[in-house]
């Protein structure tokens, strides 16, 4: 939900954790209308997701923001979901390794955690319909594990990584099938409850 409408639904439920779409890149100061992740987990947020690919994209945050916030989060003892992911145009020229190897290198850079959730959202899948085949899923998700375990302080074994992109009924059976895919980040399928509870597997 917006960050105004978390203490609502925690009111409302007790078979959910609550989350924040985003967060800032500090806890207190001269901010106007950033929602630090202080003031996240004082209403009782859980998690928070972080460098959602219109975040990346729309509001041109960084790989060094990202990371920033990703740090400050953790150290308010949130979970962190880290949205990574490549363009069609990054993806035609045959660079999806790279992106997602400097997305985490760099996004991740410093972080020992297990409150990181990795999101992998190929930005040409989301909200078009259009979704990566489970095999171009999965090779994805083996690459961020392998890439984690190798180079970065965090287990890749321990650590889940959610696939995001038009993720709905009709296929997240054959995609939570995969060896690598732990769950799903799940956006407008989420918005109306027949296919939210569609997707339970």
């Amino acid at each position: 939900p917006q960050a105004i409408h978390i203490p609502i639904c925690l009111q409302n439920t007790d078979d959910f954790k609550i989350g924040a779409q985003n967060c800032a890149t500090e806890n207190s100061g001269a901010f106007t209308g950033e929602i630090s992740p202080a003031s996240l987990k004082d209403i009782g947020a859980e998690f928070v997701i972080i460098g959602h690919s219109e975040r990346r994209s729309i509001f041109k945050e960084d790989d060094q923001t990202l990371n920033k916030k990703t740090k400050l989060a953790l150290e308010n003892d949130l979970f962190v979901i880290f949205c990574i992911g490549e363009t069609l145009e990054e993806r035609e020229a045959g660079k999806v390794e790279e992106v997602l190897a400097t997305q985490l290198a760099q996004g991740l850079a410093g972080v020992s955690s297990e409150k990181i959730i990795i999101a992998y959202e190929p930005v040409w899948a989301i909200g078009t319909g259009v979704t990566a085949s489970p095999e171009q899923a999965q090779e994805a998700h083996a690459f961020i594990r392998q890439y984690i375990n190798e180079n970065l302080s965090l287990d890749g074994e321990k650590t889940s990584i959610l696939y995001g992109g038009s993720v709905k009924p009709a296929n997240v059976e054959d995609l939570l099938s995969c060896k690598d895919i732990d769950g799903g980040l799940v956006g407008g399928a989420a918005l109306k409850a027949d296919s939210y509870l569609g997707l339970h597997v």
